[in-house]
């Protein structure tokens, strides 16, 4: 067990990088997946169609493979920035559409007859979207959108594969040096876990107080 008291500066600096990962990507990928819903039930048919390419194609192509290209291929096109805040883009475009697909779910909570009379006290689409279907359904995709970011927590795992030095990574380098791959991969695993904990708490907590009652 000493070589965790040894260790535990860069395990803490690496736990503070997976978590500014979570957060920044958290944040970004909620406000762009709510923009992208908005554009999903736009009437505009080529806002419809555009923020329905960009969920598929980020539904479908793996995150590693996206992460694999930002890294290495931006480079040789011109675009130059460091390892996480290229690893924060990703993951924030990647998520933001699994997070658009829970905030339109959500979309389907909101009654018609409330969309119809904003229209009859004169709203604007803008104003309908902004003031009613939005705030709506943002409040009852709470725990899916929880979900989400459960899984990208999760998924910042594999930040390491293309050189960021946050949670996963600093337990890979531990166990080079300390050969003692169960206790502490299980040690990093159960980080994850109190990490994924707290996310769903809080947001069983925001879904309790923010429920609409109807």
């Amino acid at each position: 067990m000493d070589f965790f008291a040894s260790s535990a500066g860069p395990i803490a600096q690496a736990l503070g990088t997976t978590i500014l990962l979570a957060v920044s990507a958290g944040i970004g990928s909620i406000v762009l997946g709510t923009l992208v819903t908005a554009a999903r039930i736009s009437p505009v048919p080529v806002l419809r169609w555009a923020a329905f390419a960009y969920v598929q194609f980020f539904v479908n192509v793996p995150l590693l493979v996206l992460l694999v290209l930002a890294v290495f291929a931006l480079p040789d096109a011109g675009f130059l920035l460091p390892l996480t805040p290229t690893a924060i883009i990703v993951l924030t475009l990647y998520e933001a559409a699994y997070v658009a697909e829970a905030v339109r779910s959500g979309v389907n909570t909101v009654s018609r007859g409330e969309i119809e009379a904003s229209r009859a006290l004169g709203f604007s689409l803008g104003q309908t979207l902004r003031v009613l279907v939005i705030p709506q359904s943002l409040r009852a995709a709470i725990q899916p959108i929880g979900n989400v970011m459960i899984a990208l927590t999760m998924n910042t795992a594999l930040a390491a594969a293309v050189g960021v030095v946050e949670l996963t990574s600093a337990a890979n380098k531990l166990n080079l040096v300390e050969a003692q791959p169960i206790l502490i991969f299980t040690a990093a695993g159960l980080i994850y876990m109190v990490l994924a904990l707290a996310i769903g708490l809080t947001a069983g907590r925001l879904e309790k107080k923010l429920r609409i009652r109807r």
